[in-house]
């Protein structure tokens, strides 16, 4: 049994080392996914989306939502394409605490009562994204020809 684990083991950590890019193209795509809706929400009634921003005491609130929906919308385009990646993970890290901290903090944790936890867990994903960069299935790795982890 304990050489069957040991094989097992081995196994394992051979997939798993030649499985990062994977990974990384695998959350680009899951995260360009989870905001495009909120991309296309925004550019749909960006004047709603003002006034929202408005009603929550954001400063220039209809500037915000351009921006907000710039960013986002950027953000799918660019975790599709895996370029600029670190500047855009950014960049998105910050729209996700803005919308923590005015939307969803007074709502506890649960993504089920609009908490944070979802907005946390785009955060965190994003910022491995900012660490690792792209990876090589990406076209800074095609246009940059960086390391794997560009």
């Amino acid at each position: 049994m304990n050489n069957l684990i040991k094989k097992l083991n081995k196994a394992l950590y051979h997939v798993a080392e030649r499985s990062p890019d994977f990974a990384l193209l695998f959350m680009r795509l899951v995260l360009a996914y989870g905001f495009l809706g909120p991309a296309v929400m925004k550019w749909k009634n960006m004047e709603a989306i003002g006034d929202w921003f408005q009603s929550l005491g954001y400063p220039f609130p209809y500037l915000n939502a351009y921006i907000a929906g710039t960013v986002e919308m950027s953000g799918v385009i660019l975790l599709v394409l895996g370029l600029g990646i670190r500047y855009i993970s950014l960049l998105l890290i910050f729209v996700m605490f803005v919308a923590i901290t005015t939307v969803h903090l007074s709502n506890g944790f649960e993504a089920g009562n609009n908490g944070f936890e979802i907005p946390l867990y785009y955060a965190v994903m994003l910022y491995v994204l900012f660490a690792y960069g792209a990876g090589k299935y990406s076209l800074s790795r095609i246009f940059c020809k960086q390391n794997h982890h560009s």
